[in-house]
C-alpha cells in the first residue's frame, strides 16, 4: 500500500434496538445456546437456529428484509444494542485460527442474525471451516494482510478470489480495542463508480486482471477476471488491493484510480460491544485501520460469518448439502 487510508467520517446506517427488543433476542439466544448438541457448526443446531431466527423481533426482521433486496447505497447495515455483557467473556483468544465451535451466548447471537438474512457458510480452507470465526489479533502475526494482523488492512472483497465469496460478511463486536480507536472501513462501489472516468471503467470492466488466493486455498492458476461486472449501472466489484494485481499498465492506472475512488468515499465503523454490521460483499470493500494490541486478554474481539443467499449456486462445492465449502 503506497498511501494512507483517511478518516472518513462515521457510518450511522442501521438500527438500534429497544430494550425490550434487546431482552427479546437475549432469550432466543439462551434458548439457541442450550439447544442440544450445543455446537455450531453441528446440523442440527443450525436447524434449530433457522427456526429461531423467524421469531427475532419484527424490526429487526423488516430491517434484515430490507437490506436483503436493496444493501443502499454504502452496502451496510449496522444492528446496535444486541445482548452482549462482558462478564460472558473469557480472554480474548489469541492463538492462530481461533473459533467458536461451542454455543456460547455470543455466537448464538450472532447465528440467530445471520440465518435469517440467509444461508450461513464457511471454507474448509479457512479456519478449518468454522461457521463463527474470531477476529482477533494474534502475537507475532502484526504486519499480516488478514483478520489475524494489526496493521493497516488494504480494503478488499472478501475472498475476491474465489467463484462464490461472501454475499455478506457480519462483524459482531464482543470486545472494542482498549483505545476505542480501531475500526472498520467500508466503500461502495455505488458512490465510488461516479468518480471513475469512463476510460478507467472500460478497462475496469475487463478481464484484465488476476486474484491470488491464500496459500491454504490455492489450487492451480488464477483465471483473469473484470473488477466490475454485472449491470453497469449499478456494477458489482471484485477485487482485493492487497492480492489483486492488473495484467497491463492500463489496468493497473485503473486499479488504482478505484482505490482512490474508494478512499474518497469510505466511511469509518467503530464497532462498539453489542453492535453488529453487514458488508454486502457483491457492492462494497472494507478493510481495517491499524491498531496496537496489548495480548492482555482483553483485545479487541469480533465475531465474524459468512452468508450467502442462495445455497443451490454453490451446491457443487458442498459435499452432502452442507454448509461448508471445499
Amino acid at each position: 500500500m503506497t498511501t494512507a487510508l483517511p478518516a472518513p467520517v462515521a457510518a450511522t446506517v442501521g438500527l438500534t434496538l429497544t430494550d425490550t427488543e434487546r431482552h427479546e433476542v437475549e432469550a432466543l439466544a439462551r434458548l439457541l445456546s442450550g439447544t442440544a448438541p450445543g455446537l455450531v457448526d453441528e446440523s442440527r443446531w443450525r436447524e434449530a437456529a433457522r427456526a429461531l431466527a423467524c421469531r427475532l423481533p419484527l424490526r429487526i426482521r423488516e430491517e434484515i428484509r430490507h437490506y436483503r433486496h436493496d444493501p443502499g447505497p454504502d452496502g451496510l447495515l449496522v444492528l446496535r444494542n444486541l445482548p452482549m455483557d462482558e462478564a460472558w467473556l473469557p480472554e480474548t483468544p489469541a492463538v492462530a485460527g481461533s473459533v467458536e465451535r461451542q454455543a456460547t451466548l455470543p455466537a448464538s447471537v450472532v447465528a440467530l442474525i445471520s440465518h435469517e438474512l440467509g444461508e450461513v457458510t464457511a471454507y474448509q480452507a479457512e479456519k478449518s471451516g468454522a461457521l463463527v470465526q474470531n477476529v482477533v489479533p494474534i502475537p507475532g502475526m502484526e504486519g499480516s494482510q488478514s483478520n489475524a494482523g494489526s496493521t493497516l488492512l488494504e480494503l478488499h472483497v472478501e475472498n475476491a478470489f474465489h467463484p462464490h465469496r461472501p454475499d455478506f460478511v457480519g462483524l459482531f463486536c464482543l470486545r472494542e480495542h482498549h483505545d476505542g480507536d480501531a475500526g472498520t472501513f467500508v466503500a461502495s462501489i455505488r458512490r465510488a463508480v461516479a468518480l471513475l472516468p469512463e476510460a478507467v471503467r472500460r478497462a475496469l470492466e475487463a478481464p484484465r486482471f488476476v486474484t491470488q488466493p491464500p496459500p491454504s486455498f490455492q489450487s492451480g492458476e488464477a483465471p483473469c477476471h473484470p473488477v466490475l461486472g454485472g449491470d453497469r449501472q449499478d456494477p458489482n466489484v471484485q477485487v482485493d488491493f492487497h492480492a489483486t494485481a492488473a495484467l497491463d499498465p492500463e489496468a493497473a492506472d485503473a486499479l488504482e484510480s478505484l482505490r482512490t475512488a474508494f478512499l474518497e468515499v469510505a466511511a469509518l465503523l467503530m464497532l462498539r460491544p453489542g453492535e453488529l454490521a453487514f458488508v454486502d460483499n457483491r457492492v462494497a470493500v472494507h478493510g481495517r485501520t491499524s491498531f496496537r494490541p496489548r495480548y492482555d486478554g482483553r483485545d479487541r474481539w469480533l465475531h465474524r460469518t459468512f452468508v450467502h443467499l442462495d445455497n443451490r449456486r454453490s451446491a457443487g462445492y458442498r459435499p452432502g448439502g452442507g454448509a461448508i465449502l471445499l
